[in-house]
C-alpha cells in the first residue's frame, strides 16, 4: 500500500524540524502558527489550513510542489496508453477524500528551498 500524501508530509516536516533541532513550540513561534497546528501536521491530519501549512513549510526551508501524476488517472486525462475508460476528469482517483481535487495533479514533493534558514520568508517580487 502506498504511503499517503499526509503521511509523507508529516514525516517530512518531523524530519526537517529534527534536523533543525527545533521543538514543536519553537517551530510554531517562528512560523506564527499554534503548537497544536504543528502537532496536527506532524500527525498527518488530513485537513489543515493551506496558508498556515505554507508558512510552516517556509519556516522549515521546505516548499510544496505540484507535479503531474504518472498514474492511470493522469494517462486517462491525457488520452495516453493505458487510459482508463471509467470516471472522467472529475472522478476521484483513490478512496477517501482527495487532498487535491484535480486528478491530474498531486502534491508530491517536499524539497528544501534555496533559503533553508528558519525565519520569515522574503516577499516575492
Amino acid at each position: 500500500m502506498a504511503e499517503s500524501f499526509q503521511d509523507r508530509l508529516a514525516a517530512g516536516v518531523r524530519a526537517r524540524r529534527g534536523t533543525l533541532r527545533l521543538s514543536q513550540r519553537d517551530l510554531a513561534e517562528l512560523a506564527g502558527v499554534s503548537e497544536r497546528f504543528v502537532r496536527f501536521v506532524e500527525q498527518g491530519k488530513p485537513s489543515v489550513q493551506l496558508d498556515l501549512l505554507l508558512a510552516l513549510l517556509a519556516t522549515l526551508g521546505l516548499e510544496l510542489q505540484l507535479t503531474p501524476r504518472t498514474s492511470s488517472a493522469a494517462r486517462a486525462l491525457a488520452g495516453g496508453p493505458g487510459a482508463a475508460t471509467h470516471g472522467g476528469p472529475g472522478a476521484a482517483t483513490h478512496g477517501g477524500p482527495a487532498a487535491v481535487e484535480l486528478p491530474e495533479r498531486e502534491a508530491t514533493a517536499l524539497a528544501p528551498a534555496p533559503h533553508a534558514a528558519p525565519g520569515p520568508a522574503a516577499p516575492r517580487p
